[in-house]
């Protein structure tokens, strides 16, 4: 289906076709609709398939031409740089239209604090927040969402899973009843729809390849021992210098700097990027990666979800992923937009289990690679049964 079939404002579509867009995704297809007819929605879709533009633009739409000295819309998400990410994406959307967003989230300083107020007195149409720092300005006693049409949740049960469902009630005890209410989630585990139920009206639904990867991702995994990790990653990087941007998962930030400091003596052009940042620092390292000044970038599962750059030829799972589904997110940083990509995972002896489970989850078995032989023998595949009541096999390191 092609945008210029939804009803769209002129000025829109020119920034649509403007951006490179000209057909929708499936979640943009089936949730356009919905939110211009006024519909409350609970929608699950994945990384990676559109989201963002399925409620972005009919937003847009209705703000088109309309005059406002107060805010219209309020999407809460659980990190900055979704808030960033989002922002970015409304000023691409509007670029043709006058109407305008502002994200709300920490690590600023006192200059970002007193533009954050402006905009939350009423002078921007749209806000993009995260909840610990819109909770900050709404304890201050300035903020005004009287007039707040649009509630919208990115990503709520990464929300929740944080731990922000306190935090969400509070904000929303700020904003009319009478508003359209939109929830985008990747999951949809039983606290959504509790939480779904307590705040949306008569939702519909929306469920887009619920927990599954990409179909244009390559997905293959290594059997290692924990000190041939980074001697692989070596090997496979040199061998592939036509990968010129490539992400490292790691489950630690200290591990983090271990295959910065470890690759950079290789000559490899790396950074790593974690929570040990400076919001600034991240934005500048982001940046560099996105423009391909830096090809590699290692993080820890700040970036799993919600970060936007393109044309990412290849993720790494340095460990596996503790939750099979942020699998499906870190494997989602890749092949987006209907391009291919490789996503390689090292496995080694004591996360085989975990492994499983993954497969289990996206319904799939993964190729297994033993290491090349002149890096020394591979683990043999064979993960334990797993039983609910066992005992952890060991303890989760700190750092996280």
């Amino acid at each position: 289906m092609k945008f210029t079939e939804f009803n769209l404002n002129d000025r829109l579509l020119e920034a649509i076709s403007y951006m490179g867009f000209d057909e929708a995704t499936p979640i943009q297809e089936m949730a356009i609709p919905e939110i211009m007819n006024e519909n409350d929605l609970i929608a699950c879709a994945q990384t990676g398939t559109g989201k963002t533009a399925a409620f972005i633009l009919p937003v847009l739409n209705k703000l088109t031409g309309v005059k406002s000295s107060s805010i219209n819309t309020l999407i809460i998400v659980p990190t900055r740089e979704l808030a960033l990410q989002i922002d970015q994406q409304i000023q691409g959307f509007s670029y043709f239209v006058p109407v305008s967003s502002l994200p709300v989230y920490g690590g600023g300083d006192g200059n970002d604090f007193e533009t954050e107020r402006k905009a939350l007195l009423g002078n921007s149409d749209i806000i993009v927040a995260t909840p610990g720092k819109l909770i900050s300005h709404l304890k201050m006693g300035y903020v005004k969402f009287n007039d707040i049409k649009h509630l919208i949740l990115d990503e709520a049960d990464k929300m929740l899973d944080m731990g922000f469902y306190d935090d969400i009630q509070k904000i929303i005890s700020y904003i009319p009843k009478n508003r359209q209410t939109l929830m985008f989630s990747a999951t949809m585990p039983p606290k959504i729809r509790v939480l779904a139920s307590q705040i949306l009206k008569n939702p519909k639904e929306i469920s887009i390849e619920l927990s599954k990867p990409a179909e244009g991702v390559l997905q293959a995994s290594y059997l290692v021992y924990d000190n041939q990790k980074t001697v692989l990653i070596k090997y496979l990087l040199l061998n592939k210098p036509e990968y010129n941007s490539i992400l490292i998962f790691t489950s630690t930030k200290s591990k983090v700097s271990e295959i910065v400091r470890e690759l950079k003596r290789k000559d490899f052009e790396i950074e790593g990027i974690s929570s040990d940042l400076e919001q600034q620092q991240r934005e500048e390292v982001l940046s560099r990666f996105r423009s391909k000044k830096t090809r590699i970038l290692v993080a820890t599962d700040v970036l799993s979800r919600g970060i936007d750059i393109k044309d990412i030829n290849l993720i790494i799972n340095y460990d596996v992923p503790g939750d099979a589904e942020d699998y499906v997110h870190r494997v989602g940083r890749t092949a987006r937009a209907n391009t291919t990509g490789v996503a390689l995972t090292l496995i080694n002896e004591n996360d085989m289990q975990k492994f499983r489970r993954i497969e289990e989850l996206i319904e799939r078995e993964i190729i297994k690679i033993p290491v090349p032989a002149e890096l020394g023998e591979s683990p043999a595949w064979n993960p334990r049964p797993f039983h609910k009541h066992s005992k952890p096999r060991y303890k989760r390191r700190k750092g996280k």
